[in-house]
């Protein structure tokens, strides 16, 4: 998978998460768990997008070290939205979940290949 396909996919994702708030309900919770969501996972596009443009490979796994942390927040408030029902779209939620897991195996393996290549 080159850069510009996981920009993509990171990108859809985080579409898919924005469109997925719009169902929850207009309580205080469901207020912050969006708010919650949406800033992780935007920032998991945006964050990788910088990491395509680091310096150096110290850089790279700075900013790739970010889109892991704002991936597994992500990860996280998709199970808190699971677990507390506030979604009818049970299938888009799990899709996305699916696919936010994904994005954070290959971050952290991306990870784990740039710093054995600066190892060695």
């Amino acid at each position: 998978m080159d850069k510009f396909e996981l920009q993509n996919r990171t990108k859809h994702i985080a579409i898919r998460v924005i469109k997925l708030t719009k169902s929850f309900p207009l309580s205080q919770e469901g207020k912050v768990i969006s708010n919650q969501i949406i800033r992780s996972g935007t920032s998991v596009a945006a964050n990788y997008r910088a990491a395509c443009r680091a310096k150096s490979p110290k850089d790279f796994i700075s900013k790739m070290g970010i889109v892991e942390e704002e991936c597994d927040e992500t990860v996280f408030w998709l199970e808190i939205i699971e677990e507390l029902q506030m979604t009818l779209e049970i299938e888009e939620l799990k899709t996305i979940k699916k696919k936010a897991a994904e994005i954070l195996s290959i971050t952290v393996a991306s990870i784990k290949t740039v710093k054995n290549k600066l190892n060695s």
